[in-house]
């Protein structure tokens, strides 16, 4: 226990020590949270060992994680984003799960394989594309409100995704299968989604005259345990679960003060995920030439995919506002990692597509924010206060 105590802490000090140097050079700290776990796991110094207790800790930093970024994720949200997002946010799941899955399949991988590394590829972190919209004063323009209203787009669709890709995973490629699992993740996210909201606002009044202290916060992270074990049981990832039960809380966060009352549970927890997932990482895999190979084939899909998903998905628009969009959409974040890391905790994907997927997430993150800035060169304004989303800091918005 002493051992394990001592990792903890060298895990926590460590991975917030790191994403201060990372703030600084105004990078994602998640970045620097996955690369202390590359250096300090066991396929490199060897303080992060592999435990029960790391796999607990990752994947409640996950479910916490999904929690927060529902959370951020309001009903009328998702239903005012209008048809341009709609389409681009539909594109830039397609095309990249198209590419990633055949190229994969081509290769010589198993159809589980190949599925979950399409699914690692649809994903698309806009904190990071914010926070450099906000940087440069340009998130009042028309190209980055259709890129922030496709990312809500491309999270719901995405966990659809991840929901269908986990219960194949189960043996089941027909067909039939794959309709009836489609049906199955369509019908838990919609029916929850759409009645968690209703739910919370009836009880609302019942929660607050709780005499427990912060009743509204136990009540929140039951309700995310709850889900998150439920879609376990249903045979869909535990962090479907937890996303819905932030959505279903999203309309009553800020009487609440949910994302305030929640954050020191995510400041503990969320590190723990992305330290013992890059600890996963065996970089000496990563570096033969085979490997090194695929890294770069599926992180140029990874970007050719949503670069021309997203873009042709706003054709009729100027093609410098089509590449704007198209580049925005591109870096990859935390959501396509957890695809990874369920990859490797069901034994679908190796250690060898593991890494490859948290190399192509790291550097389609690094690459994206410097093309947008050159594509809004001439057109920035007055940069705006930060907003206070917590699921930004982990995605690189520093908010």
């Amino acid at each position: 226990m002493d051992h394990i105590l001592f990792e903890l802490f060298v895990i926590f000090a460590v991975a917030k020590v790191v994403g201060e140097v990372f703030e600084r050079l105004r990078q994602p700290p998640v970045i620097g949270e996955l690369l202390v776990g590359i250096a300090l796991g066991p396929h490199a110094v060897g303080i992060i060992g592999d435990s029960e207790v790391h796999h607990v800790l990752q994947e409640l930093g996950a479910v916490v994680l999904l929690f927060m970024v529902g959370l951020d994720t309001r009903l009328p949200e998702v239903r005012a984003v209008g048809t341009r997002a709609l389409v681009v946010g539909s594109a830039g799941i397609v095309l990249p799960f198209l590419l990633g899955a055949g190229y994969i399949g081509a290769t010589g991988h198993s159809g589980e394989e190949s599925a979950f590394i399409g699914a690692a590829m649809v994903a698309t972190s806009v904190g990071i594309t914010a926070r450099v919209l906000a940087d440069l004063g340009v998130v009042g323009e028309v190209e980055s409100r259709i890129i922030l209203g496709a990312a809500v787009v491309d999270d719901v669709l995405g966990l659809l995704v991840l929901a269908v890709v986990s219960g194949l995973s189960g043996g089941d490629l027909s067909p039939v299968g794959i309709a009836v699992l489609a049906v199955e993740a369509i019908g838990f996210v919609v029916v929850l989604g759409l009645l968690g909201v209703h739910a919370v606002n009836a009880a609302a009044s019942t929660i607050e005259a709780a005499r427990i202290q912060r009743g509204p916060l136990a009540v929140a992270l039951a309700v995310c345990l709850g889900l998150a074990a439920l879609a376990d049981t249903v045979g869909l990832a535990a962090i479907i679960g937890a996303f819905l039960a932030g959505m279903a809380f999203a309309e009553v966060r800020p009487r609440w003060d949910l994302e305030d009352q929640v954050e020191p549970v995510y400041q503990l927890l969320v590190p723990f995920f992305f330290v013992i997932t890059g600890a996963q990482v065996d970089l000496g895999a990563l570096v033969e030439p085979d490997t090194l190979g695929l890294v770069a084939a599926v992180t140029g899909l990874a970007v050719v995919g949503k670069f021309l998903g997203c873009g042709a998905a706003a054709l009729g628009m100027p093609r410098r506002s089509a590449a704007i969009i198209g580049v925005g959409m591109v870096p990859r974040g935390e959501v396509g990692i957890i695809v990874a890391s369920v990859g490797l905790a069901e034994g679908v994907i190796g250690p060898d597509l593991y890494g490859v997927v948290v190399a192509m997430s790291i550097l389609t993150t690094l690459g994206a924010p410097p093309v947008l800035k050159v594509l809004f060169s001439g057109r920035g304004g007055e940069p705006r206060p930060r907003r206070g989303r917590r699921t930004s800091d982990v995605e690189g918005t520093g908010g």
